[in-house]
């Protein structure tokens, strides 16, 4: 039987190739199906977008029905001015869109992206 001191820390060790070995072709294909880097960066702003719990909070409702900022606040226990705020950044980013009836604003997704995003995201974290 092996003595515990004497099996490798796999855990512990780090993942390196043990020698140098480059996969030209692996590399080319990414490369060419690389978005630019302007791409990549509006994708790293989209996600920080949905790193707050607050802006997921009011996804997650919307996601339900469209809602009004007096009831998201009421919902979330909130102030209206904070929600707006929040509702300006999804706004901006072009995660919600409105409507206006009468004197009310009444927010939404702005389309089935959004709502996919939210739910792919929620079932991978209830995996």
């Amino acid at each position: 039987m092996n003595d515990v001191k004497d099996s490798p820390n796999i855990e512990s060790e780090p993942l390196n190739c043990d020698y140098m070995h480059l996969h030209d072709d692996v590399i080319k294909e990414v490369y060419d199906s690389m978005p630019d880097d302007e791409a990549l960066f509006d994708l790293a702003e989209l996600f920080k977008i949905f790193s707050d719990s607050t802006r997921i909070k009011i996804l997650y409702s919307l996601l339900i029905s469209e809602m009004c900022v007096c009831d998201i606040a009421t919902l979330l226990g909130m102030s209206q001015s904070a929600i707006s705020h929040q509702l300006r950044i999804l706004k901006q980013s072009g995660l919600v869109k409105y409507r206006r009836d009468g004197k009310t604003i009444f927010y939404s997704l702005s389309d089935s992206h959004v709502s996919t995003i939210i739910n792919q995201g929620m079932e991978h974290v209830q995996e």
